[in-house]
């Protein structure tokens, strides 16, 4: 299975208790659609390595996983830092102007004011504000994920309609 097969679940940050358990740090909106997972795929330098899960608990926006054949901490400790997918069929439906960040890269954004900006090549995470990247003239132009923004999501046509605060593609254009 590959990275195009699956969507970024977590980050494995740390260990948890003395068994060998891990603490994942889990990036999607509702932790709870996940609490029977029968198999975690950990990033390797070979790919997507799938491990069995024998125990889990969510707290939050953290998983404590038990992973099989994992039982001390020493061995534990070789997973921190990698990165956790899932598979993409594992992702709960959305409601139709919902939207994964993996989903709308490659749909075209388009202003109601300046029209179609370009293709959006990458959603960007920062701790504070998750924004839309979008080139167009060579230069890059950021768009915040926000409600107040985004006015329509059209997933068959692969648009991404919004209204730009005023100002905001000027700035990045006329740098």
């Amino acid at each position: 299975m590959t990275k195009n097969d699956c969507f970024f679940f977590g980050k494995i940050t740390k260990t948890h208790g003395l068994k060998g358990e891990v603490t994942i740090k889990i990036d999607v909106a509702n932790p709870e659609d996940f609490t029977e997972l029968r198999y975690l795929l950990v990033e390797e330098k070979a790919g997507l390595i799938p491990y069995f899960v024998e125990n889990q608990k969510i707290s939050g926006d953290k998983m404590f996983v038990q992973l099989q054949d994992v039982k001390k901490v020493e061995q534990a400790v070789a997973f921190i830092g990698k990165a956790v997918f899932l598979p993409n069929e594992m992702m709960p439906e959305l409601e139709e102007d919902e939207f994964y960040y993996s989903e709308i890269v490659g749909f075209r954004l388009i202003d109601a004011e300046k029209g179609e900006i370009g293709q959006i090549s990458d959603v960007l995470e920062y701790p504070t504000q998750a924004v839309i990247q979008v080139m167009k003239d060579g230069k890059e132009i950021l768009i915040p994920i926000h409600d107040d923004i985004i006015e329509k999501v059209d997933k068959k046509a692969k648009a991404l309609n919004i209204k730009a605060p005023e100002g905001l593609i000027d700035m990045y254009l006329n740098m």
